[in-house]
């Protein structure tokens, strides 16, 4: 059933064999509130990525009425679970292809907050190892207390239904469970850049600046 749906957000094949240069991924990871969405707009800005946030796309694609994802992606996002890899990961394709159809040269991106676990791990070396270039994780370390107040604080004006201290619990251990045993499996290969997010938005832009400067 998950593969038909998925029918429903074309991925651009003809696109796909158009362009010449592959998409240059940099994976952001972090808890809750580590500041990766706050940090990607500076990278944007000062480096020329497109950002694409997994977690905005999913939310975006539930708020559409016509969307057959958005029921499913509500139930995931509110327990605090993670959304069946094939369409997140659908979701970013599109995105991507997009952004090269309208300038192939456009072809580096920050994808922030994938992948959440093995399974995102295991779907993306599938369906996307041949088709984007992974050259790291900026991964933005956080103590948990600082990230749930963080989200709180943001809560108040975001709208999320997801900032609230019962989500951001779960959020938190299906972080540490699923998440961080990823960023452990990069850091074995030489593929993670650590960036201690607990510091102000300045502190960290500018450990972040160190890394790009020299990686590109």
């Amino acid at each position: 059933m998950l593969q038909r749906l998925l029918g429903a957000l074309p991925l651009l094949p003809a696109l796909a064999q158009q362009r010449v240069m592959k998409p240059v991924v940099v994976f952001v990871l972090g808890g809750p509130g580590a500041g990766k969405g706050t940090q990607c707009a500076r990278i944007v800005q000062k480096y020329g990525y497109t950002h694409l946030s997994a977690g905005d796309l999913l939310r975006d694609e539930r708020k559409k009425p016509d969307s057959q994802f958005g029921e499913l992606i509500d139930t995931y996002i509110k327990d605090g679970k993670i959304v069946p890899v094939e369409i997140t990961i659908s979701l970013l394709q599109r995105e991507m292809d997009q952004t090269m159809q309208v300038n192939a040269q456009k072809n580096k991106f920050l994808i922030d907050g994938f992948p959440r676990n093995e399974d995102n791990f295991q779907g993306w070396k599938k369906t996307m190892d041949k088709k984007a270039d992974v050259v790291y994780i900026l991964f933005f370390d956080c103590d948990n207390e600082t990230c749930i107040a963080r989200c709180l604080e943001r809560g108040k004006s975001s709208g999320r239904s997801d900032d609230n201290r019962e989500s951001l619990v779960k959020r938190i251990e299906t972080y540490q469970q699923s998440t961080k045993p990823i960023i452990d499996q990069y850091e074995k290969l030489g593929k993670v850049r650590r960036v201690d997010a607990s510091k102000s938005v300045d502190e960290v832009f500018a450990d972040v600046q160190k890394i790009f400067d020299k990686e590109g």
